[in-house]
């Protein structure tokens, strides 16, 4: 029995690591590297093994950097069995769709900008294409339930349980027989933060001898979440105030259904804000995966599954448009003030958000909200650190808006749900995964009773 790591190692993207028992390779998940240059080149370097040697793929949940290589995957001779949940199998269709969507987009800039140069006809190949997500579709087998054991194969059984961290996500205890040897190895995949609405919290792990477990936020602790939807809301009132529109860069899943929420409860519950306001979702995405949430009350918190059951749509919200259309979209800019606009991505790297800010971010009655993590480098965290002008489009906007930042409506554990979380484990053994380098040795004093280990890049350990 053996456990190598080839993603998430030392870093927080491209969680892939893979399983070797009873003959059998077994991949938890295959993710993209995101974020820096270097980190999306090695999207294209080898696995580190052999993806037609691969018998199964787990899969924790739908985000791309956890399900975003498995069509490369494929395209490489990978013909094995995908086991996930029934909303993972759902989000991850429209998530490897839309990357291999975007991946085309930008080889196809790629050859743009190239022509005319030398050896220009050979042009930059996409990571994967649109047929290659469609292909990979072909593996997805067996469905997961929470706490239902799935067998495998002879000697290797699987248990998901509720990760809390986007709809369908799961944490995996692998039950481990091998002559006459036994493990039981719990892989945390990304474990959610405790408190918010529309999830179950992430369930505690059952004992095990091996736990490879996340780590992103192991070095501090959340905004409790009711203060940052108090903090949301005044953020919209005071740019009501000024006239302006408010702009939220909103990420596709969970983010957006959690912002639906809140203001169903403002506008529609307690009548905080008024029910006219013109409210847009702007990002065909999330309106699928608003969709998809609508479809899996399993994966609900009891208090909305029940709204869900007695047709009360708690995602529902007065006034709410969606505009899957481009023209729709570019209609919006139009409007000067009195609307709240949610459109992707989040971090503003990409999509309908960025026209939206070019029309809104050099008007100071305008508010620009930011409620997720902002990576160095993006769009977003440049806004953030308070440039004066920034570059969209090839135009200097200069930045008048108002700035939110609000904090607290991450989906990942923090330090001290982290720490109550192995602390379930009682695990004699660890591997952090998912986390800078400088998080892990900050957050790897504070485990006890356990011998931590932060694996390189393809390092191979006997379990």
């Amino acid at each position: 029995m053996k456990i190598s790591f080839h993603g998430a190692d030392r870093t927080v993207t491209g969680s892939c690591h893979l399983v070797e028992c009873a003959g059998k390779r077994i991949l938890i998940d295959c993710g993209l590297f995101q974020g820096s240059r270097e980190l999306a080149e090695d999207n294209a370097e080898p696995f580190g093994f052999d993806p037609k040697a691969i018998d199964y793929v787990l899969l924790t949940h739908a985000h791309l950097d956890h399900c975003g290589r498995l069509p490369l995957l494929a395209r490489r001779g990978f013909t094995g069995e995908i086991i996930a949940t029934a909303a993972t199998r759902e989000l991850a269709r429209m998530v490897m769709l839309d990357s291999a969507r975007i991946q085309e987009e930008d080889a196809e800039r790629a050859r743009r900008r190239r022509k005319g140069r030398p050896n220009d006809e050979d042009g930059d190949e996409p990571l994967y294409g649109v047929l290659d997500a469609m292909n990979v579709l072909e593996f997805f087998g067996r469905s997961a339930t929470y706490d239902q054991p799935i067998d495998i194969a002879p000697g290797i059984r699987a248990t998901y349980f509720d990760a809390g961290h986007i709809l369908g996500s799961a944490s995996i205890l692998l039950e481990l027989e091998e002559r006459g040897s036994r493990r039981r190895l719990v892989m945390s995949g990304d474990i959610g933060n405790s408190g918010r609405p529309l999830l179950n919290p992430p369930k505690q792990p059952p004992q095990c001898d091996v736990v490879v477990m996340e780590s992103t936020y192991g070095n501090r602790n959340h905004k409790p979440f009711g203060p940052s939807v108090e903090e949301f809301y005044s953020a919209i009132e005071e740019t009501f105030q000024r006239g302006g529109n408010v702009i939220i860069p909103t990420f596709a899943m969970e983010r957006a259904q959690e912002l639906l929420y809140a203001l169903h409860d403002a506008m529609v519950s307690d009548g905080r804000l008024p029910r006219a306001i013109q409210v847009f979702l702007d990002s065909p995405m999330a309106i699928t995966a608003t969709e998809i949430f609508r479809h899996h009350n399993e994966c609900l918190s009891d208090e909305v599954a029940d709204l869900f059951a007695d047709g009360r749509d708690p995602l529902s919200v007065p006034g709410l448009h969606t505009t899957r259309e481009s023209s729709e979209s570019m209609a919006i800019n139009r409007i000067t003030g009195g609307a709240i606009i949610m459109a992707g991505s989040g971090m503003a790297t990409g999509g309908r958000v960025r026209h939206h800010l070019k029309h809104n971010l050099w008007r100071a009655d305008a508010g620009i909200v930011f409620v997720g993590f902002a990576a160095q480098g993006t769009l977003a965290r440049t806004i953030i650190d308070g440039a004066r002008t920034v570059r969209i489009f090839g135009e200097e906007i200069p930045v008048k808006a108002k700035i939110y930042t609000i904090n607290g409506f991450s989906a990942h554990a923090d330090q001290t749900e982290l720490l109550a979380w192995h602390r379930s484990s009682r695990a004699a053994r660890t591997y952090l995964v998912h986390g800078d380098e400088q998080v892990m040795q900050e957050f790897a004093p504070m485990l006890p009773d356990t011998e931590v280990v932060m694996p390189a890049m393809s390092a191979e350990f006997e379990l």
